[in-house]
């Protein structure tokens, strides 16, 4: 099934650690399960929750924040060939860091809503549609 929401780990990060944003990222999570929408992550966006949260809480925080990712029944999105040369091709348009043109490339291709909070996807509003979580 396509569409859905797409969240990147700025998103779960903020969520995860009761930052700013936290409770929009409550709230979508909640509507989306409510309406039976995909929660969708891709495995890029996941890589990059698994290390940040490792480097600043350790290896007992990750093992959580996976379970909970898990818990919340999010599907995590492969990255096939044709999802990396898509987000090499965004990457060399605009100003984007390399793993959030993942995030824009499989938010393309399953017409989901991208979930964020981090600025650099104003560069990229007329590709895919976003919700902003401040």
């Amino acid at each position: 099934m396509k569409s859905g929401f797409l969240f990147d780990s700025h998103a779960l990060l903020a969520f995860f650690q009761k930052e700013t944003g936290a409770k929009t990222v409550y709230n979508i999570l909640e509507r989306s399960r409510r309406q039976q929408i995909d929660r969708l992550i891709c495995v890029i966006n996941l890589g990059e929750i698994i290390y940040v949260t490792k480097k600043h809480f350790g290896d007992k925080k990750k093992l959580e924040i996976l379970g909970r990712i898990h818990q919340l029944s999010f599907k995590v999105l492969p990255v096939p060939e044709s999802i990396v040369y898509q987000a090499a091709e965004i990457k060399a348009e605009y100003p984007l860091s390399y793993a959030d043109c993942f995030a824009v490339a499989c938010a393309m291709a399953h017409e989901a809503t991208i979930v964020t909070g981090d600025p650099e996807f104003r560069n990229v509003e007329h590709l895919v549609k976003i919700e902003w979580i401040r």
